[in-house]
């Protein structure tokens, strides 16, 4: 082994240098997405896809499980492509790096496969970020927006007092999911069962009148 690095010249001593910490970190990434870890995927404390926070006891009852990252309060979600991202930094080093090592070594002038390194470096951190702002648009696509539910029929599930008073709940399918939300209206009381229209949103609460 020492004989080995000691016949290496100093380009190649920095390339590997490079490459054996980096291919160790991409691995170490790898196994920490997989296991649910890190950025690329796993819980998201911030991810409510799977919860209709409303304030009080409402719940989503939708059973979809929703892995990934955002609300589309994270830059990732559909802002610009992120090219200096951890991921993308360790990918370009480890792909750069290798790269030139193996053009060196089969016989590339060495100048020429540090380009060749640098070049497959970058289309490789391109990719990286391309996977993380694909992956960021699917999940904002898996979270419910209320706006969505507004012109849709539903059905009273807890009785809606009247006069705008709070307390009464609606079930509804809002994105091709079922869910439970609270309701209010301006009119008369609404028994469980009735069929009524979401006109509104009112905070967090659905405005409904009878369909």
């Amino acid at each position: 082994m020492t004989e080995w690095w000691a016949g290496l010249d100093m380009l190649m001593k920095v390339l590997y240098c490079i490459a054996i910490p980096a291919s160790l970190l991409l691995l170490v990434q790898t196994i920490m997405s997989l296991s649910g870890f890190g950025d690329g995927g796993g819980m998201n404390a911030s991810d409510t896809s799977g919860l209709d926070l409303d304030g009080g006891a409402d719940v989503d009852i939708d059973v979809d499980v929703d892995g990934g990252a955002g609300d589309g309060g994270n830059p990732a979600d559909f802002g610009t492509l992120r090219l200096f991202t951890m991921q993308g930094i360790v990918a370009f080093l480890t792909v750069f790096s290798w790269v030139a090592i193996v053009s060196i070594k089969a016989g590339t002038p060495e100048i020429l496969g540090v380009i060749v390194g640098v070049c497959l470096g970058f289309a490789a951190m391109f990719g990286v970020a391309k996977i993380i702002q694909l992956s960021a648009r699917l999940a904002e696509n898996g979270v419910i927006d209320k706006h969505n539910a507004i012109g849709k029929t539903a059905c009273v599930y807890v009785s809606i007092p009247a006069e705008g008073k709070s307390g009464g709940k609606i079930t509804v399918t809002v994105q091709g999911r079922f869910i439970e939300a609270s309701a209010v209206t301006d009119g008369d009381a609404l028994p469980s069962g009735t069929s009524v229209r979401i006109t509104d949103l009112r905070g967090e609460d659905f405005v409904v009148e009878r369909d």
